[in-house]
């Protein structure tokens, strides 16, 4: 028996999950270690959040509320995220946790000690006005080759990496001040020392599919420099030196950490060591966009610090939507806790992977979607299923007839289904896992044609054998997939299980042992559904929607810029009438009195956190200058302040008169 330690790419907390990010690193990761569990593979599989670096720190400064704030909200809501699609972690923790923080400190003071890290004197932005060095995330200008806006560690554009120092026309994201350039010092690692050896991992290891290898042989062609490993910011793990106060561990030294600490954490409660696993065989799954950082850097630190280095590193590629490029600032996302109010975690399941292969690109269509599931799940599969359970209750008494006298075709279809699992468990082991799956339709799909070959409704007439053999050969198969099926779809895998009085799915050496002539099963239900046309144009016009609100938001916040503040008229008003505007989840129509002859009338997006009927005679902020503009259709003649988060609305003190100016 091998010990495997697996590990899931760390979400960055400051956003719940979207399909890409199941697809990319939780769905494959499951499926592999539900696999290899059952074949008596001793397996840890760990993940966390990462809670640190500046996007988090910014989107605080936003919301006026502290970082661990932030990254909390959404930790929480990952959590639940992973666990509704059946994501089976064995711990799943927070960068933000101490243990974590001592692991971190430990890793930096010991690279330092060895003299892997070094104090490195540079030139890095400064804002006057917040008086503090500002980290990249912190500046935005103009990308100094495309001229587009561009933030300071990178072009969205032209897709370059950069360094603040390189933007033409930068400011303080906080204050919009002109940053000048100061002289200070940070803390770097020797990566480039190690290039020799780094190379030598990369070529030398079989086990890297061809994305990896090839991402990884063209940053090392170009030569490695040494990397800063600190940043100046107040959030995150302070550095563990005297005179580095103020500053702390990049979150790309620290988050990768967080495989360690989730383990670690997981053996103090378990009293089993991680390292073994560590030291037998380590997967890491994660997308394509961080394997410069899990082939090169995190290797590199491994290197340096005297570990065993990853034997496998699998990313999966990025997928679309509708054909086009996911943005979350557009809403053009489909996020995975609205996906399962409405859906099955296990259809979106056997979807991702069935698609396309992981180490390609792969796009979401709805009516894909809806094909698939009607076509293979509901009309192969689960037809296959549901006739056999259903003519063995009726035909058989829901037991297993016997198999006597088979054909040349019953013996075809035997030979078909002892042959699946070995078949389908190599495609998982060897990380195939669409060609799994895929294999396992096949046999399903040739189990429907073996039962209409045999018509069983005509044989119970004229020759009760045959029919017996189709049956026997069926349940064969429905129980053979429940096994198989397990690492992919879980939660049909065990309704088929309770459908077959199989109480344990643990042994993928079982899903080959036929089922003795007999075996009494119990009564079934459908276990797919078809899913409507009516519902997937729903789908549909619910993303253009949610794109159209979303652009509609963004003209409007565009309106005053940071640098027109003073110019903005902020009075306390009164909502004298609130409806909600038809067709829009979001979009309010209220009527404000704000001290002037007649009401303004307002578009507010907050009917999902607050009714018509809560608003009315509610005191409210209004941005009383704006330029009016259409929403949906209709005229808006200001702005009613609330945060973005939870629409929570910024009311004035009830002593406040309306008409009253704040601003």
């Amino acid at each position: 028996m091998s010990k495997i330690f697996i590990s899931c790419a760390l979400p960055y907390a400051n956003g719940p999950c979207h399909l890409g990010h199941i697809r990319s690193t939780y769905l494959p990761a499951d499926i592999y270690a539900r696999y290899n569990r059952m074949v008596g593979n001793d397996v840890l599989l760990v993940c966390a959040t990462d809670e640190h670096g500046t996007p988090i720190a910014v989107k605080a400064d936003k919301e006026n509320k502290k970082p661990i704030e932030i990254s909390k909200r959404y930790h929480d809501m990952i959590v639940k995220d992973v666990e509704s699609m059946n994501i089976s972690l064995d711990n799943f923790t927070r960068t933000t946790d101490e243990k974590h923080y001592e692991i971190a400190k430990n890793f930096f003071k010991d690279l330092y000690d060895k003299g892997f890290i070094y104090r490195e004197d540079i030139q890095q932005l400064y804002c006057p006005n917040c008086n503090k060095f500002l980290p990249d995330r912190y500046v935005e200008g103009l990308c100094p080759v495309c001229g587009s806006e561009a933030r300071g560690d990178h072009c969205e554009k032209c897709g370059r990496a950069l360094d603040p120092t390189e933007l033409d026309e930068p400011h303080c994201i906080t204050c919009g001040t002109t940053p000048i350039i100061k002289d200070t010092f940070q803390y770097a690692f020797k990566l480039s020392e190690l290039e020799d050896d780094l190379k030598e991992y990369i070529q030398n290891n079989e086990n890297f599919p061809a994305n990896v290898r090839n991402y990884a042989s063209n940053w090392l062609n170009d030569g490695l420099n040494d990397w800063i490993l600190t940043r100046d910011m107040d959030w995150g793990i302070p550095v563990p030196l005297e005179e580095a106060k103020g500053k702390v561990l990049y979150v790309w030294i620290e988050a990768f950490l967080g495989y360690i600490s989730s383990a670690s954490q997981w053996s103090e409660q378990s009293g089993i060591k991680w390292e073994e696993y560590w030291n037998d065989f380590v997967v890491h799954f994660i997308g394509k966009d961080i394997i410069y950082h899990h082939s090169i850097f995190w290797p590199g630190l491994l290197k340096a610090y005297g570990c065993k280095l990853p034997d496998m590193i699998y990313a999966g590629e990025f997928l679309s939507l509708e054909g086009e490029k996911m943005s979350t600032s557009k809403n053009w996302v489909i996020w995975i806790a609205d996906f399962v109010k409405d859906y099955e975690p296990d259809l979106l399941r056997y979807y991702l992977t069935i698609n396309a292969p992981l180490n390609k690109d792969s796009d979401f269509s709805w009516d894909d979607f809806q094909r698939r599931n009607n076509d293979e799940l509901a009309d192969v599969i689960g037809n296959f299923l549901h006739r056999t359970f259903t003519f063995t209750r009726k035909y058989f008494d829901n037991k297993i007839p016997e198999y006597v006298n088979p054909s040349e075709e019953d013996e075809e279809f035997r030979k078909a289904i002892e042959e699946l699992p070995e078949k389908a468990g190599e495609y998982i082991s060897n990380f195939e896992f669409r060609e799994g799956l895929l294999e396992i339709f096949k046999v399903a799909k040739k189990g429907n044609k073996y039962f209409n070959d045999q018509e069983p409704w005509k044989a119970v007439k004229e020759d009760m054998q045959k029919a017996a053999n189709c049956l026997y050969l069926s349940n064969q198969l429905a129980k053979t997939l429940a096994y198989t099926l397990k690492p992919y779809l879980p939660s049909k895998a065990d309704k088929i299980a309770g459908i077959m009085n199989i109480d344990d799915l643990s042994q993928w050496k079982d899903a080959a042992v036929a089922l003795p002539s007999g075996y009494e099963i119990n009564k079934a239900k459908p276990l797919f559904k078809k899913i409507d046309d009516e519902v997937i144009e729903a789908e549909k016009a619910k993303l253009q929607e949610n794109l159209k609100e979303s652009s509609e938001d963004e003209s409007m916040s565009d309106l005053i810029s940071i640098d027109d503040f003073d110019e903005v008229v902020i009075k306390i008003g009164q909502v004298l009438e609130a409806e909600k505007i038809e067709k829009s989840d979001k979009l309010l129509k209220l009527q404000v009195d704000i001290g002037e002859e007649k009401p303004r009338q307002i578009v507010a997006g907050l009917a999902k956190f607050y009714s018509s009927e809560e608003l009315v005679d509610r005191k409210v902020c209004v941005v009383a200058n704006l330029q009016p503009a259409k929403l949906f259709g209709t005229l808006s003649e200001g702005m009613i302040l609330a945060t973005g988060e939870s629409g929570a609305l910024l009311s004035p003190d009830e002593n406040g008169k309306v008409g009253e100016r704040i601003q």
